[in-house]
């Protein structure tokens, strides 16, 4: 290849056809929201660890999608709003508010802050913290 043809964008964009850990968490996001937890776990490896602090933790996409389905129940859209998102090699941390609507109709939303590891394009490991005590009282719907 001569010095011409490395500096070709062309050349450049094919030499990078994987995407970003970034843009693979953003995508995750965006299916989740739009209801396709297939398509959204077609982003994460088989044995992906998904711990949801203080809920509990789980290994794989089957338990990842029993787990994210309730998240489905509701009427209600599903948003994961990225408030702040930063990345560093693999990393992918973000802040967000998650919005959804449980099956018997309450609305919930929650300061979220998300980590993330994307390895060989896909989502390794995904770990939540939030406040369960905010998150058990707009279960019981105390204001």
């Amino acid at each position: 290849m001569d010095k011409q043809s490395f500096r070709d964008p062309a050349t450049i964009v094919c030499m990078s056809e994987e995407k970003s850990p970034l843009e693979v968490v953003n995508e995750f996001i965006l299916k989740i929201e739009a209801r396709d937890l297939d398509a959204a776990l077609d982003h994460v490896t088989e044995d992906c660890y998904y711990d949801n602090v203080p809920i509990g933790h789980m290994t794989g996409k089957s338990d990842m999608l029993e787990f994210l389905s309730g998240l489905l129940k509701g009427e209600g859209p599903v948003e994961f709003e990225v408030v702040r998102q930063s990345s560093s090699g693999n990393i992918v941390m973000n802040e967000r508010l998650d919005r959804f609507q449980t099956a018997s109709g309450r609305k919930i939303e929650l300061p979220v802050m998300g980590v993330f590891e994307v390895n060989g394009g896909l989502i390794s490991f995904w770990r939540d913290y939030f406040d369960n005590g905010m998150f058990l009282q707009q279960l019981k719907g105390n204001d």
